[in-house]
C-alpha cells in the first residue's frame, strides 16, 4: 500500500510529497498550501482497491 503521493505545484513548480491517510477512506478531498510558496491547493486523493493512491491537485482559482 502507498502512504505517500506526489504533485507538483502550479505556481512555483515545486515537487511535494504528501503523506496519505489510508484510514481516512478511499476518497478524500483538503486543501494544503505549498511548502515553499504557500499558495493553497485543493487535493484529492482516491485510494483503489489493492491500495493504489490517485492524487489530482489544481489552485482555487481554475
Amino acid at each position: 500500500m502507498q502512504d505517500e503521493a506526489t504533485y507538483f505545484c502550479d505556481v512555483c513548480g515545486e515537487e511535494i510529497v504528501i503523506p496519505i491517510d489510508l484510514s481516512a477512506g478511499r476518497a478524500q478531498d483538503y486543501v494544503e498550501d505549498c511548502p515553499v510558496c504557500c499558495h493553497p491547493h485543493l487535493l484529492h486523493v482516491q485510494v483503489e482497491r489493492g491500495g493504489s493512491v490517485r492524487l489530482t491537485s489544481r489552485t482555487e482559482d481554475e
